[in-house]
């Protein structure tokens, strides 16, 4: 490498570095000003609820009746300033004969203005990652969902009960809760929040896993015979809100295992032997006289040739039964890869056919040793 490169290199990484922390500095910024963008009413001073409901009298009955109306001085900062406490100082707003455009109306300030607003109170728990949640970095405001007068309120004021208030914007959701294969959800044995904190991100600090084994504890393992897909992420494998597959699997199987684990000697064209290429239509396999007109044939051929430590696997190479082939492995070789194919036509149909779980039952992990099951395979 050029001398002039070589002391050129450090120089290209410390201004990379710079300019990483300038972004990184910019984004932070951005995040922070859509909570720290505080409204005011310059001039203004605060009058006392008392004067509010000289003209907003049936505001505050059914405001008295609600959580934040019954705050006592006491329990909240600036709970003392009862109305303003949100709406802001009113002097103006009474000497302008209740001109609106002169105190703050949260419903129709922007999203950041009104998340100010309540940050002042709710900016601990689970509203500390409020600035980063994908509700508020799509300018999603508190009032869109949270309702501040009603008389008698749903939890934490919502304007909807959950999951009512959640499909009213994510309906592809809403969707797939209908899906033949889906959480309990509209039959109301559980809602949107179990699993997602809508101030934040999931309900877990740590990863999706953790969150789906407070209640699916049975697969937590660890195991000593583990599924590497299992220990780094259940979703993907399954779709927490619903899917059209059983177990609200991403897809159905076989076709779902298939995405990760290669075709093997389930399903290999029929009679193919990988180790030379071949198909068993003619060719001499291992020393067998491929084809065999019936099966009958094929197994008497077995019977006064087999060989010791041979495994011999009987194909049908046509729907019609006219054309049979010998596949031989030896019971010393666990590499099914290299193995001619013990299952020909009836293979292939049975593996897209059938259920991978039928065999392999333990997909989430054993703590058991295989178990060797009628076929050449070994299960758990």
């Amino acid at each position: 490498m050029p001398e002039k490169l070589v002391r050129n290199k450090p120089r290209r990484l410390f201004g990379l570095l710079a300019v990483l922390l300038i972004l990184a500095a910019c984004t932070t910024g951005a995040i922070r000003e859509k909570m720290l963008s505080l409204p005011v009413i310059e001039g203004a001073s605060y009058v006392g609820q008392d004067t509010c409901l000289g003209c907003h009298e049936d505001m505050g009955a059914s405001f008295a009746r609600n959580v934040h109306g019954r705050l006592a001085d006491f329990e909240m900062m600036g709970a003392e300033k009862g109305c303003e406490s949100c709406h802001g100082p009113g002097s103006l707003h009474v000497e302008g004969d209740g001109d609106t455009d002169r105190i703050l109306r949260p419903a129709e300030l922007t999203a950041a203005e009104t998340g100010a607003i309540c940050a002042k109170c709710h900016s601990n728990g689970k509203l500390m990652d409020w600035t980063h949640s994908e509700h508020a970095l799509a300018d999603l405001s508190c009032t869109a969902c949270h309702s501040m007068h009603t008389e008698e309120p749903l939890k934490a004021n919502l304007k909807q009960e959950d999951p009512e208030l959640c499909f009213s914007c994510h309906q592809e959701m809403m969707a797939k809760t209908n899906f033949p294969s889906h959480h309990p959800i509209k039959e109301g044995k559980m809602t949107c929040g179990d699993c997602h904190n809508p101030h934040g991100e999931l309900n877990t600090h740590e990863r999706s896993n953790d969150l789906c084994l407070n209640c699916h504890t049975r697969y937590q393992g660890p195991f000593v015979f583990g599924h590497a897909p299992v220990e780094d992420d259940c979703t993907i494998c399954h779709d927490p809100h619903g899917s059209v597959a059983n177990n609200m699997l991403v897809q159905n199987e076989p076709f779902l295992c298939l995405q990760c684990h290669e075709g093997h000697f389930h399903i290999l064209r029929e009679g193919f032997d990988p180790a030379s290429g071949n198909f068993n239509d003619g060719v001499k396999v291992g020393g067998v006289p491929n084809p065999f007109p019936t099966k009958a044939d094929a197994q008497a051929w077995i019977a006064a040739n087999a060989a010791p430590g041979v495994r011999y696997f009987i194909n049908k190479n046509n729907d019609a039964g006219t054309s049979w082939s010998i596949s031989e492995r030896s019971t010393t070789n666990t590499d099914l890869t290299t193995a001619a194919n013990p299952h020909g036509v009836e293979g292939f149909q049975m593996s897209f056919g059938t259920k991978c779980t039928t065999c392999h039952k333990v997909v989430h992990g054993s703590d058991l040793p295989s178990q060797p099951l009628g076929g050449s395979g070994l299960t758990r």
